[in-house]
This record gives C-alpha cells, structure tokens and sequence, in this order.
C-alpha cells in the first residue's frame, strides 16, 4: 500500500482499544430501552426510511461514486468503510440541538447498533469487492468478515445490551452516567483521531487536499441521501431533520477500531476515517444550528431520554 505509515500496536494496546469502544457502546446504551426498537414497529415509515438510507443506499452510492470517479483504492476503501458503519450516538444530541424528533432518533440508533453487528462487515466486503478499483485492496488486505463479525458483535451488540440492561435495572445510576459517558466517548474518539493522524502526520500533509474534499463531499452525500428519503416519504419537519442526521452521523469510531485491529498499515483508511469523525460533527452542529434558529418551537423530545 503505497504511501500508507504502519501503524504498530501490540496485542494488549489493541485489546484495550476494543475494551474502550465497548465501554463507549455501554455507556450511550444505557438509556436506551426495549421500547425504542417497539417504536420502529409501532411507527416504521421516518426510521425504516433512515435505516434503508443508511445500510442500503449510502454504501451503494459510496460504491457507485468511488468507482465511477475512479478514487484512489485505499481512499475508496475507507470510505466504504465509513459508509457501511452505523449511525453516530451524538446524532441524537444533534437532533435535539437541530429540533428534530429525538424519539425517532433514538430508535434508529438503537436498531441500527444492533443491525451494524451483521451489516456493517456484510456491507464492507460486498461493495470493497464489487467496486473494481478496490476488489484488488480487500483481497490483499486478506480479512475475513466472520472475523470482523466477531470483533463488532463483541465491541457493539454486547455492550448495548448490557448497557440497555443495567440502565433498566439501575434507572438512577444510568441517568447519572449517561452524560459523562458521552463526554468520555468524545475524548476517546478524539485521541483515537490523533493517534491516527500522529502515525500519519506525512501522509496528512501530502494527501489532505484529496481527501479533504473527498469528505466533503461523501458527508454531503450522506446527509443529502438522509433528507432525500425524509422529502420522498413527505415526513414531518421534525422526523426528517432526525433521519437527516442519522444517516450523516456515522460511527467513523468503530471504522478506526476495525482499522486498528485489522487493517493498520493502510493509511490512507485511516486517514479518511479520522478526518470523516472530526468533520461530521462540524457538519451536523452547523447544520443542527441553522435548523435551531429557523425553527421557534421547542426540540421534539421523549421524556425519558437524557440528550
């Protein structure tokens, strides 16, 4: 993989790495409840649309794209990547800032958390081999899925339930958690981001102004697929700002993990990945505060869920 800067950890720096993403997952679950997969059944259209959005037409487009515009292999691939990973859990804090419907939020989070564990490794080795650019990359990179199944089932489904369980049985404890737990995934996430970039600060410099724009640009795409879907269901304001930001937000925490484990020596992944972290939240906190100043009602919110 030319130009990519190796990234060396041991066996117990990586044990560690998973162990923090799956206390991320722990904590950001711990209001989660039973009720918000119960409200996807009890009213599917606004998170059924964001969830086909965000498993089907985001790493379809992101396969089309990369491959028509004939991206460089390893930057397609790691946009691929980001593309088949779930919704980011700061999207519902968006949501709220944004004045969409958190509850509508919420629920997408929580199904997509525990659809992520079979789709986002199904999504990456299917359109990493059908986009041709980058059939050659996935081959060399020689990662089973079943492995990377394993690693996101441990570090993703297992900690949200447990999380859904100890909020449920502890309901006070998880109301005085979740906050700091949020802040906590937000100063990990970051230092995974340095780290990423500290490993590959020449690699940053010489390719920034490629990936930069090809960011940009994949965000808007994500963000323009999310609203595409809310406009074509005709959805309320409120739900489609919510599904908007779901499928814009995307968990780039859980592509740097699966990077670090499997895939270290390709810098360029981790380069597109860290910087998709740090820039959709510049994009959803913009977007969320142009929103809030339109809008001169309050957040649609649900009661129980602290945001």
């Amino acid at each position: 993989m030319e130009g990519a800067l190796p990234i060396k950890f041991d066996p117990a720096s990586l044990l560690m790495l998973n162990a923090i993403l799956a206390c991320m997952m722990f904590g950001v679950s711990l209001t989660l409840r039973p009720v918000d997969f119960k409200r996807v059944l009890a009213m599917p259209r606004a998170p059924v649309a964001g969830l086909v959005a965000q498993f089907l037409l985001l790493p379809a487009f992101t396969c089309l794209f990369t491959w028509l515009l004939g991206i460089e292999p390893e930057l397609a691939l790691g946009m691929i990547l980001v593309s088949a990973c779930p919704g980011g859990s700061f999207s519902n804090v968006m949501t709220w800032l944004g004045r969409g419907n958190v509850a509508v939020s919420v629920s997408m989070t929580a199904v997509s958390s525990l659809a992520a564990t079979v789709l986002t490794p199904l999504n990456f080795a299917l359109y990493g081999w059908l986009n041709p650019h980058t059939r050659a990359l996935l081959t060399d990179i020689a990662v089973e899925p079943a492995q990377i199944l394993l690693m996101v089932v441990l570090v993703l489904g297992v900690p949200l339930l447990l999380g859904m369980w100890v909020g449920g049985r502890f309901p006070r404890l998880a109301a005085r958690s979740e906050k700091p737990f949020r802040l906590i995934a937000l100063i990990v996430f970051l230092g995974f981001v340095a780290i990423a970039f500290a490993n590959n600060s020449g690699l940053f410099i010489e390719r920034f102004h490629t990936f930069f724009w090809l960011v940009v640009a994949h965000n808007c795409l994500a963000l323009g697929l999310g609203a595409a879907m809310g406009y074509s269901l005709r959805l309320p304001v409120a739900d489609r700002r919510a599904v908007t930001l779901e499928v814009g937000i995307q968990n780039s925490g859980l592509g740097l993990v699966i990077l670090f484990t499997f895939m270290p020596e390709a810098g360029g992944m981790m380069l597109i990945t860290s910087f998709w972290g740090v820039w959709h939240l510049i994009s959803g906190l913009t977007l969320a505060h142009i929103w809030s100043r339109r809008s001169g009602g309050r957040p649609v919110a649900v009661s129980r869920t602290s945001v």
